[in-house]
């Protein structure tokens, strides 16, 4: 562990969430437009947000399936860094975004068992990192950001070319064992820094960052 683990809080909606993000020393700050999520913004309500986060506060857009016109609006309305698919992307998709925008990408990777890792190599041919997260249940209506974990072993060992992130059901008191076991120097969470869904805390926040950074 230690300082240099990188913690992303995703699914800020308010300028409340921005600040507690960057007082607490996070290295992302993510923007859900998903609809069905009780995390999602909008375009004029993400590019406000965007525009209070500070200089060297990553900014993440997470995006489900989206289509070109639905891209297109985003990126030419809010202030971004990176995109994160974390839809049903093709590897082929995947490098057709990254060009058209110009943008890094973070390719989403849902993980139940083994079989699941291994698609990652493919993608890491094509994004910039990877998320790795628990596979939502099939009659999930969220892709993520269910508070889910998965089988963390599962992660002993492994190497990829990109740099990835570990996400799925981490909170204050199980990111250290995490990443302890893990080896993650990237960290993902939305749910567990709420007090209700699409409701962060600030206090939170600040604890699960200090939880990941050892």
């Amino acid at each position: 562990m230690g300082g240099d683990v990188r913690v992303k809080i995703c699914g800020l909606r308010t300028a409340e969430d921005v600040a507690a993000v960057a007082a607490a020393g996070a290295a992302y700050a993510g923007f859900n437009f998903f609809a069905r999520s009780p995390r999602f913004v909008t375009v004029e309500e993400a590019r406000g947000l965007s525009l209070l986060a500070p200089e060297g506060l990553c900014k993440v857009a997470l995006v489900v399936d989206a289509e070109d016109a639905a891209l297109d609006a985003i990126v030419a309305g809010v202030p971004l860094d990176m995109l994160q698919l974390h839809g049903h992307e093709t590897p082929e998709r995947v490098a057709e975004i990254k060009a058209r925008y110009g943008l890094p990408v973070m390719k989403v990777i849902g993980v139940a068992g083994e079989a699941d890792l291994a698609c990652l190599t493919e993608y890491s041919l094509v994004a910039d990192q990877l998320l790795i997260d628990a596979k939502p249940p099939k009659d999930a209506v969220l892709p993520g950001g269910n508070g889910l974990a998965f089988e963390w072993r599962l992660l002993v060992g492994r190497k990829w070319l990109r740099p990835w992130m570990l996400a799925g059901g981490l909170n204050a008191g199980n990111v250290a064992e995490a990443v302890r076991l893990t080896g993650a120097r990237q960290v993902d969470v939305a749910s567990g820094v709420e007090s209700a869904p699409g409701v962060k805390d600030a206090a939170r926040i600040a604890e699960f960052v200090r939880a990941a950074q050892g």
